[in-house]
C-alpha cells in the first residue's frame, strides 16, 4: 500500500523545468519513489504495544473523570443537606438581626465577654447533641454509663487474673525450690550418714548411737526386719523431719570428729574447724 505526499520542489529544480533541462516527470518519479531506502528508513517505527498502554490509561482517565463528574452532580440527601446548614449557622456569629442577640445587647452584654453581671459566665453558646436515635430521652446517656460499667468491670476482671496468674506463677517456683531443696537435704543426709558410718567403724563403733545415724541396709533375718522398723518408727516419731535428722547428724559428725559434710574434710581440732570451715550447713558453703 503506497501513500502519496505531497511534495515541494527546490528553486534548483524550479530553474531546470523552465528551462526545460529536466521534465516534470522525473521529478515527480525521484519525489514519489518509496521504495528507496531513504524513504524507508525515516519512516517512525511505532510499536502497537505502546499505543495499547496509552490508549489503556485515556481510558481509565475518562472513567475517573466520569465519576468526579457523577459525585459532583449527585444530589444530596435531605439529612447532608441539614448538617451542612446546621454546621454553617453554628459556625457564623449571630447578628443584630437576631431578637435574643438585641435582647441581650439591650441588657449590657457585649460580644466576646462572659454571661453575668461580672462577666464570668460561659462564652460560647451552649454545643448542640443531636439525638439521631430513636430511644428515649436519657436512653444513650444510661447507654453510656453501662457501656463504662462494662469496661471497668472487664479491667477489673483482667486485673484479677492477672494477679491469680502472678500468684499461680509463685506458688509454682516455691513449690519448685521446695522440692529441690528436700532433694538437696535427702542428698546431704545420705552423704552424711555413710560419712557417719565409716567414721564409726574406724573408731570401732560397731552399733550406731541412733539407728538412723547409719544408712539403712537390708537384713535377710526376719526378726531383724521388724527390729529395724520398729526402731525406724521410733525414729520417725522423734525427727519428722528430714531437715532436723539433717541438722542433728551434722552436729553429732562436727562435735565428735570434727567433720564437716560439705567441706569433706576431718579436720584436726575444734579450733582447725572452726578457722577453716565456712559454717554449718549448705547456706554457708555456696
Amino acid at each position: 500500500m503506497c501513500v502519496r505526499q505531497s511534495s515541494t520542489l527546490t528553486e534548483a529544480e524550479v530553474g531546470e523545468m523552465a528551462t526545460g533541462s529536466v521534465r516534470p516527470e522525473e521529478v515527480e518519479e525521484e519525489k514519489d519513489d518509496y521504495m528507496s531506502d531513504v524513504f524507508v528508513d525515516l519512516q517512525q517505527d511505532v510499536k502497537p504495544g505502546l499505543v495499547m498502554v496509552r490508549r489503556v490509561k485515556e481510558e481509565i482517565l475518562k472513567r475517573e473523570r466520569a465519576m468526579e463528574l457523577i459525585l459532583e452532580n449527585k444530589q444530596k440527601s435531605k439529612k447532608e443537606e441539614e448538617k451542612e446548614r446546621r454546621e454553617t449557622m453554628l459556625q457564623s456569629s449571630l447578628g443584630s438581626e437576631n431578637k435574643g442577640f438585641t435582647l441581650l445587647q439591650k441588657m449590657g452584654y457585649k460580644e466576646g465577654h462572659g454571661l453575668g453581671k461580672s462577666g464570668n459566665g460561659i462564652v460560647e453558646p451552649i454545643p448542640l447533641q443531636i439525638k439521631t436515635g430513636r430511644g428515649g430521652i436519657g436512653h444513650e446517656a444510661a447507654e453510656k454509663r453501662r457501656a463504662e460499667e462494662k469496661t471497668e468491670h472487664r479491667k477489673q476482671m483482667s486485673q484479677v487474673k492477672k494477679r491469680a496468674e502472678e500468684f499461680a506463677l509463685n506458688e509454682y517456683r516455691l513449690q519448685v525450690r521446695k522440692k529441690k531443696d528436700q532433694l538437696q537435704m535427702e542428698g546431704d543426709l545420705r552423704k552424711s550418714q555413710v560419712a557417719c558410718q565409716q567414721l564409726d567403724l574406724q573408731k570401732g563403733i560397731d552399733v550406731p548411737q541412733e539407728t538412723w545415724y547409719w544408712l539403712h541396709t537390708s537384713i535377710d533375718d526376719d526378726g531383724g526386719k521388724e527390729e529395724d522398723e520398729e526402731s525406724s518408727g521410733q525414729d520417725y516419731e522423734m525427727f519428722h523431719t528430714t531437715e532436723e535428722k539433717l541438722l542433728i547428724l551434722t552436729r553429732y559428725l562436727r562435735r565428735k570428729y570434727f567433720y564437716c559434710v560439705w567441706c569433706a574434710i576431718s579436720y584436726q581440732d575444734e579450733e582447725d574447724l572452726c578457722d577453716n570451715c565456712p559454717g554449718d550447713c549448705a547456706a554457708d558453703h555456696c
